[in-house]
């Protein structure tokens, strides 16, 4: 099957779910529900990557095996807060600029449908990979697996239990990997895309592999991460977040600065 059916079947199917998560989300006011179906999506795109690829089984099953398990990790957590929480902070905020329009929360979960398609451009470069065998390369695709999805699943209980403490409203988290970044869920999800790098070694779409980290970098950086999501934190937490930016590193992890060595380089 060539690239461009590959891509347009998964576009169709995801544009689809995605006008089912619209209107659960117009029923339930709670737009979450879109970050749950992405999770689905790309997971799905893997494993139809792996199934209609025409590479060799090895980098294939391995890739369709991950990549699955990544999504349904990720969805499984996210599912937990929108179906037991209020409306992210994000998406409140959302709402209440876009006055609720409806019109531009379809187009909105619509275009996630688009970034699935983009976001399953290293899956197509694993698939085609014509090296079947158990190489260095697959090897460490997978080390790096799990090393991210054990970083992101331990950040993700460290804060979900920070946030679990009525005594902690209005505090920023400092526990954990929270201590040495302010969001150490995002590293982790960035190195997860690395794996597929290594996954496509040989692969004579190799190059297309380094979108995966490439893209995610720009949409976590600059795009739909750390900007919503500090923003977020600072309307609700104020000084004390103040702080924590200026004491943490924002993305990679390294130790903490000192208060008073932050406010000497401010």
């Amino acid at each position: 099957m060539s690239i461009s059916l590959q891509l347009s079947v998964l576009l169709a199917v995801m544009v689809i779910v995605m006008a089912f998560g619209w209107r659960w989300q117009k029923r339930h006011s709670n737009a979450g529900i879109v970050d749950v179906l992405w999770s689905i999506g790309v997971g799905f795109g893997a494993v139809w990557m792996a199934w209609s690829g025409a590479g060799e089984p090895w980098p294939r099953y391995t890739m369709a095996l991950l990549g699955a398990a990544w999504a349904a990790r990720l969805a499984w957590h996210l599912a937990r807060r929108v179906l037991h929480e209020a409306e992210d902070g994000r998406y409140r905020h959302l709402r209440s600029h876009w006055q609720s329009h409806q019109g531009k929360f379809f187009l909105f979960f619509e275009g996630q449908a688009v970034l699935v398609v983009l976001f399953a451009l290293p899956f197509t470069a694993v698939a085609r990979n014509p090296i079947n065998a158990v190489t260095p390369p697959l090897i460490l695709g997978v080390i790096i697996w799990i090393i991210a999805v054990a970083g992101e699943t331990s950040a993700d209980r460290q804060l979900a239990r920070f946030r679990s403490n009525p005594m902690h409203s209005g505090k920023t988290c400092r526990e954990g990997w929270w201590r040495y970044s302010r969001h150490p869920n995002y590293f982790f999800e960035w190195l997860h895309w690395f794996a597929y790098v290594a996954l496509a070694w040989g692969s004579p779409l190799a190059w297309l592999a380094w979108s995966g980290p490439i893209v995610t970098y720009v949409f976590l950086r600059w795009i739909s991460g750390v900007t919503f999501t500090e923003a977020q934190a600072l309307r609700k937490r104020g000084d004390d977040y103040r702080d924590y930016q200026r004491t943490t590193p924002m993305f990679m992890p390294w130790f903490p600065r000192s208060p008073t060595s932050s406010k000497e380089a401010s």
